[in-house]
C-alpha cells in the first residue's frame, strides 16, 4: 500500500464513527391484534368500508370520495366538529381477503407525531370461531432531523400510534361484547 492509499484508509477509518452518529430517524413499526366474538364478516363489515372510520372513538365524521376503490381518499375530522383532520389514501382494499391498506397525506405533528405513515388493517378467522384483527403501521417520527424534541420523537410517535390503535379495538371489543 502506497502512503496515498494509507491516508485515504486512515481518512476514511476516521471518519466511520462519525457517520455512524449522524443518521437520522428510523422506521417505527407498530402492530397490535384483537380477537373477538364475532364473525369475520360481522367485524368486516364494521371495519371494511373506507369511507366510515365512525366505528373509532376518536374519529367526529369521515368524508371521502371513490368508496372502496384504490386512490379512494378521506378525511377524518377528529374530537368535535371543526377540530383537527388527517387525511388519507387508499392504496390496497381487497373484500375477499378482509384487508385494506392507506397512508396519510396530511395530518400536522401536533395531532399525530408521524411522518411517512402507512397502515394495514386485516381481519382473520380465528380456529374455533370469532374474529381477529390485525392492524399495523410503519411510521417515521414526526421531527425527521437528529435530536427531535419529546414531543416529536420516536417514543412519542409509537405511543401516539399505539394509542389510535388500541383506542380503536377497545371500541370494537366492547361493539362486539354481546356477540
Amino acid at each position: 500500500m502506497n502512503r496515498r492509499q494509507l491516508l485515504g484508509a486512515v481518512a476514511v477509518g476516521l471518519m466511520l464513527p462519525s457517520l455512524a452518529l449522524a443518521h437520522g430517524p428510523t422506521r417505527q413499526k407498530v402492530t397490535l391484534t384483537q380477537e373477538f366474538a364475532a364473525t369475520p364478516e360481522e367485524v368486516w363489515e364494521v371495519v371494511g368500508n373506507f369511507q366510515d372510520m365512525s366505528w373509532h372513538p376518536a374519529v367526529h365524521s369521515s368524508t371521502g370520495e371513490g368508496g372502496n376503490d384504490i386512490d379512494a381518499t378521506r378525511v377524518l375530522t377528529l374530537g368535535a366538529e371543526g377540530g383537527p383532520t388527517i387525511s388519507e389514501i387508499l392504496y390496497k382494499f381487497s373484500d375477499e381477503k378482509m384487508s385494506y391498506s392507506y397512508r396519510i397525506t396530511d395530518v400536522k405533528v401536533e395531532v399525530l407525531p408521524v411522518t411517512n405513515y402507512s397502515a394495514h388493517i386485516t381481519v382473520k378467522p380465528v380456529d374455533g370461531g370469532g374474529a381477529l384483527i390485525e392492524w399495523r403501521g410503519a411510521f417515521y417520527r414526526g421531527y425527521p432531523n437528529n435530536d427531535p424534541p419529546p414531543e416529536l420523537n420516536d417514543e412519542a410517535a409509537i405511543a401516539a400510534v399505539t394509542g389510535v390503535y388500541q383506542a380503536g379495538l377497545d371500541a370494537l371489543a366492547a361493539r362486539f361484547a354481546g356477540n
